[in-house]
């Protein structure tokens, strides 16, 4: 019998994005539901009770929230190929460290450049690009953080990175010459199709940050 996979997404998430590159890359057939945030279905709030948020992944029957949680799940339980963590305990260990920066340094930071404006904008986005220097030393001369092939640290980085370099949405935010190992990086990514299949449509994600940015004028 062949296992049932469901991802209760936004297709505006990039931890939704996160979960669809992981199941791409191992080639797992799944059912992507979109979930509706202000009307959230009887089966988003049965399956994460506790935070009520995307998104979950759904393996025959049970549940497994928090993106970064899923992705490592989803590479345990089909391990036959492309695997996103190394088998070193080491290597895994600093890959995890990795996945959780990008995690509470640039998503957080991130977060706060799109919510509010002025000069908190301006210190979130600071901050952003000073933890992306950091791992810009990172990068090494491998094609991946993960090495020769994608791993855990290229999954979590990659949907929040094409947000501001590869869908241009704040022009300049990311200066090439400051950080050529992660514009060399992120376009080897965008040539993989597991990844690139995984983002919306570009003008649809420019319509929705500029209602964004207009509810945000009004308030």
């Amino acid at each position: 019998m062949a296992d049932e996979v469901i991802l209760l997404n936004f297709w505006l998430s990039p931890y939704g994005m996160r979960v669809m590159i992981a199941l791409e890359e191992k080639g797992i057939k799944y059912e992507n539901r979109e979930e509706d945030f202000n009307k959230k279905s009887p089966l988003l709030l049965q399956m994460n009770p506790v935070h009520k948020k995307i998104p979950v992944l759904i393996h025959n029957g049970k549940p497994i929230c928090e993106s970064l949680n899923a992705v490592e799940y989803i590479d345990e339980v089909w391990n036959d190929q492309s695997p996103l963590l190394p088998s070193d305990p080491y290597q895994r260990a600093h890959a995890r460290f990795w996945a959780n920066y990008v995690d509470t340094k640039l998503y957080e930071a991130a977060t706060r450049f799109w919510k509010t404006e002025g000069e908190e904008k301006e210190a979130a986005k600071k901050e952003l690009l000073e933890s992306l220097k950091v791992l810009e030393e990172q990068v090494g001369n491998k094609p991946y953080f993960g090495g020769d092939n994608l791993g855990l640290v290229d999954v979590a980085l990659v949907p929040l990175f094409f947000y501001f370099y590869t869908f241009s949405l704040y022009s300049n935010f990311i200066d090439e010459s400051q950080y050529p190992k992660i514009i060399a990086w992120a376009k080897r990514c965008t040539q993989k199709e597991t990844v690139s299949k995984c983002f919306p449509e570009e003008q649809k994600v420019r319509e929705s940050v500029l209602q964004k940015r207009e509810s945000l004028n009004k308030e």
